[in-house]
């Protein structure tokens, strides 16, 4: 049985998917992608799969996702699919597909906190400053 292991990232959230053969099955922490919520999460996932479709229709796909918000999870998720499609099937026609639709669907988001600095509340802004 092949399996393949795949991750993708955006800021703090972080995907790691496993691709085997099945029926087509995509599950995002063990729950399955047709009852998750939000609509508008749900379809930037799918979008992976719909590229690739009959590609995709005898993998099932299991992502496990952590940190940040659900919009950067829904990337980290895309991210992770698309990478583990394109390594399962090793088609340069679906890799250039995705890169020509979304290049996010396969490379990372590398954007990180700033550090905070010394003088300010954060990383930018300065305390107030008072002249009486």
């Amino acid at each position: 049985m092949k399996i393949t292991n795949s991750s993708g990232k955006n800021r703090t959230a972080i995907a790691r998917a496993t691709l085997t053969e099945g029926k087509g099955r995509v599950r995002i922490n063990s729950k399955p992608l047709e009852i998750f919520e939000p609509e508008l999460v749900r379809q930037k996932i799918m979008e992976p799969v719909m590229i690739a479709q009959e590609k995709a229709s005898g993998l099932d796909i299991d992502v496990k996702v952590r940190g940040g918000g659900f919009m950067g999870q829904a990337a980290a998720v895309r991210t992770a699919i698309a990478r583990g499609i394109v390594e399962w099937t090793g088609d340069t026609a679906l890799k250039e597909a995705y890169m020509e639709y979304d290049r996010s669907l396969l490379v990372n988001d590398h954007r990180q906190k700033e550090r905070k600095k010394v003088g300010g509340p954060g990383a930018r802004a300065k305390y107030q400053k008072s002249y009486r």
